[in-house]
């Protein structure tokens, strides 16, 4: 289902959509896993920057980021981990809002998403233009806490927690793939939950 509310857009999963996938459990919590400590950002400094395989990058202050039009997903969480939690709000901005502030090169066909503290994580270009992905800073009606990411967060309902990347400080577009920070050390590229693609041996 698909409405407008002003400038926001909500779109809510299919509740047929809410189905497990395999080899995760139900839960209603939201437990934090995170490598390293949370970075403290300081969001008079923060900036998010479009770079790679664009005509001309773009590189935005946290108040014209928050000042493009808002998105609301509510959508499951599959965590790598085994856990998912199925119901969950998510408020930011569409990804394909921010792509519009670019000239993608005909060439790209991948992101690598960066973030502060260093973490990255690849997605192909096609995956990350579904409706339903997002840079999110509210979860559940409240800010988004450090903890989760905060202030800003790439959510992509249909990949495992760790695609979903915390802290984001700029998207890279790239003509191929390439792993990222857990990608390198054994998880797999493509990161779908309902093919059970968490680790590189398990690539076909």
């Amino acid at each position: 289902m698909l409405r407008k509310l002003g400038r926001t857009q909500t779109i809510r999963q299919d509740q047929e959509g809410l189905e497990v996938p395999p080899g995760q459990f139900v839960t209603e919590k939201f437990p934090v896993l995170t490598f390293g400590p949370t970075p403290k950002i300081d969001l008079e400094t923060w900036r998010f920057k479009i770079f790679g395989l664009v005509e001309e990058e773009v590189e935005l202050d946290w108040d014209q980021f928050t000042d493009l039009a808002e998105l609301k997903v509510e959508a499951p969480f599959h965590c790598v981990t085994q856990w998912s939690r199925l119901e969950n709000t998510w408020e930011g901005v569409a990804f394909n809002e921010v792509m519009k502030l670019v000239s993608p090169k005909p060439e790209a066909t991948h992101v690598m998403v960066h973030c502060f503290g260093g973490y990255t994580t690849n997605l192909p270009l096609d995956v990350v233009t579904d409706d339903d992905v997002l840079f999110a800073y509210r979860h559940d009606g409240e800010p988004l806490p450090p903890a989760h990411g905060g202030p800003l967060r790439l959510v992509v309902p249909k990949r495992y927690g760790w695609k979903s990347a915390k802290w984001v400080s700029g998207v890279e577009l790239m003509d191929k793939d390439a792993p990222g920070f857990w990608e390198v050390r054994g998880y797999h590229m493509r990161g779908d939950p309902w093919n059970e693609e968490r680790f590189w041996d398990e690539l076909t």
